[in-house]
């Protein structure tokens, strides 16, 4: 080897220092270059938004479907068991063995029928009864650890029933109060059927935190439900609470054996299956829509690319009469529009999750901002905004916006380098 040779220092590699240079040089403006500056910053303000955008939309709709799902399962058994064969007189056997299968944390007998409930204030309101048990209503942690007025102590020996807070609201009912339950099928007499009404005091008033629940449930002493509706000595249905409500497949056959009856069994899938289908059908809906935005913004990095790199058609020719390649030109024209995706990206991260954790907060200052209430807690269920970011969900948003802004940067990146530095320099 010559010592010319030897002296020549090594070329450099992809993404070196000077090509590192170079992008970032690219990215700061000059007076002259203003335009291409702003179009920069709206495709940083675009992703960073939209980024954001799709963290909090989809974060609240995992909230909303976790919470409703905790509430509904909370309230609802996992699997409802109904004989086929005769009347459930020894529903306290049954529930006994039931309880006894692996995976099952209890089972409770339970009397359910409407009624029509009335108060202290309104023409009264559709309302379901739920006969049961006091020791079983204490293992229904949701409404047990919601107690917000009075007990369910001694539930069993009384005679009064425990109402949600809506229903309390919305009938004028405080604790001590008699609610009025009438129920169609009543008496049968010469004159026909009478409805049965019967007044109960409220003893407990409780707040699970979703306002059809809130507003329809009475709980009603299991044994005073039996004389109401003319079931005496028998339940009408026994519902299961399991370990794992995913895992409900798996138990049926046991349930069944343990039952030692024909049985009809429904779990909480089919229950509400209309209702999550819905909610998960507008999740993937949300996100496509969403998407468009970052889009929109990475269409920006393209159209702000293409400008700078007719602006730097002398700058470019000049790097390549000084020996840069076309690799080098595609790679500088890659970072510039990359980093704006990138950085746009974090800064929609980190904005999206700083909403995650106030949107409860955010909701309640835009409420009192407008003077009137943003979430109706009649048509969303819930009470409060709730907000859960999934791990796996933000990864992709994150992946799907870096994806775009790299596909947005390819064809000016590949426009610079395939320019002819002679004609680029004729034209200057």
């Amino acid at each position: 080897m010559s010592e010319a040779a030897a002296a020549k220092p090594p070329a450099a590699g992809p993404f070196s220092v000077f090509e590192r240079m170079v992008a970032w040089r690219y990215l700061r403006s000059r007076r002259k270059e203003t335009v291409i500056s702003v179009i920069a910053s709206i495709s940083f303000l675009g992703i960073m938004l939209g980024v954001a955008t799709l963290i909090v939309v989809m974060a609240v709709m995992n909230g909303f479907r976790a919470e409703l799902l905790t509430r509904i399962l909370g309230v609802n058994g996992h699997l409802i068991v109904q004989p086929l064969d005769m009347p459930l007189e020894d529903y306290a056997q049954v529930a006994g063995r039931i309880n006894g299968v692996p995976g099952v944390q209890y089972a409770i007998p339970l009397i359910d029928g409407q009624v029509l409930a009335q108060g202290n204030i309104g023409g009264g309101s559709g309302a379901l009864v739920r006969g049961i048990r006091g020791e079983d209503l204490g293992k229904i942690s949701i409404v047990a650890s919601n107690i917000k007025q009075g007990s369910i102590a001694g539930f069993d020996t009384g005679e009064g029933v425990a109402i949600g807070s809506r229903m309390a609201d919305n009938l004028g009912l405080v604790l001590g109060d008699t609610i009025t339950l009438i129920a169609p099928d009543g008496d049968v007499t010469p004159l026909g059927t009478t409805p049965r009404m019967k007044g109960y005091p409220v003893t407990a008033i409780f707040e699970v935190g979703m306002s059809e629940y809130d507003s329809s449930i009475v709980y009603m002493p299991f044994s005073e439900a039996q004389l109401y509706f003319n079931m005496d000595g028998r339940a009408q249905a026994i519902e299961i609470y399991v370990d794992n409500p995913d895992n409900v497949d798996a138990l049926k056959p046991k349930v069944e054996e343990a039952s030692q009856r024909p049985i009809t069994m429904v779990d909480w899938r089919e229950r509400n299956r209309t209702f999550f289908d819905a909610l998960q059908v507008e999740r993937n809906v949300m996100f496509m829509i969403l998407t468009l935005i970052v889009l929109v913004a990475a269409l920006n990095i393209i159209s702000g690319l293409i400008m700078l790199v007719k602006d730097k058609g002398h700058d470019i020719a000049i790097l390549r009469t000084m020996g840069a390649t076309r690799g080098a030109i595609l790679r500088i024209f890659l970072m510039t529009g990359a980093a704006i995706g990138v950085v746009g990206t974090i800064a929609g991260v980190l904005l999206g999750v700083v909403i995650c954790l106030n949107v409860e907060r955010i909701r309640q200052f835009f409420s009192w901002l407008a003077g009137e209430r943003l979430f109706n807690p009649e048509l969303y269920f819930l009470s409060q905004l709730p907000a859960r970011m999934d791990a796996s969900e933000t990864i992709s948003v994150i992946l799907m916006a870096l994806v775009l802004s790299f596909l947005a940067t390819l064809f000016p990146a590949w426009r610079a380098a395939r320019l002819d530095p002679v004609e680029a320099l004729r034209y200057e």
